[in-house]
């Protein structure tokens, strides 16, 4: 279990490397990484702001990216590793791509959609449901959030 869990603490930094990418560029600092087998086939971050697209999740953009790698929309041995719980819309979409496993590092008790304020990835009325793991990193994950927010209140 320890090295499973030195697993996800591995994976999750990559994804805070992804969600540091996007607080360099003003975006809300989330990020993500999807693993097959052992491999890091999909790397993102937001980009909201950047593209003028709401859909611009980290999230959204490493699906694609996963499924553009293994030239298959189906995701189902995939683990995804996001710095904040999933919104509503990605976790549809990690159901919708049958996701094997979520890894992810802080709550998002206004929005999240994976355990905070529903539970759309292991809702029983889907044919998919996905493994969740929460908390890999958390404080670390939180921080990034918290810093950025906190900024933005003080007017940058």
């Amino acid at each position: 279990m320890l090295t499973e869990y030195r697993s996800h603490e591995f994976y999750m930094r990559q994804a805070i490397t992804e969600a540091n990418k996007a607080l360099e560029k003003d975006e809300v600092p989330v990020g993500v990484v999807i693993v097959h087998g052992n491999s890091i086939i999909a790397k993102a971050h937001n980009q909201r702001e950047m593209l003028l697209d709401p859909t611009a999740h980290a999230e959204m953009i490493a699906i694609t990216q996963a499924s553009a790698s293994l030239q298959n929309w189906r995701l189902s041995d995939t683990t995804v590793y996001v710095t904040l719980e999933p919104c509503a819309m990605c976790a549809g979409a990690l159901v919708q791509a049958r996701v094997k496993n979520l890894v992810y590092g802080a709550k998002d008790k206004k929005q999240g959609a994976c355990e905070s304020t529903v539970n759309l990835v292991n809702d029983p009325r889907f044919n998919h449901r996905v493994n969740v793991i929460s908390g890999v990193l958390e404080d670390e994950c939180s921080l990034l959030l918290k810093r950025f927010f906190l900024e933005k209140r003080r007017g940058d």
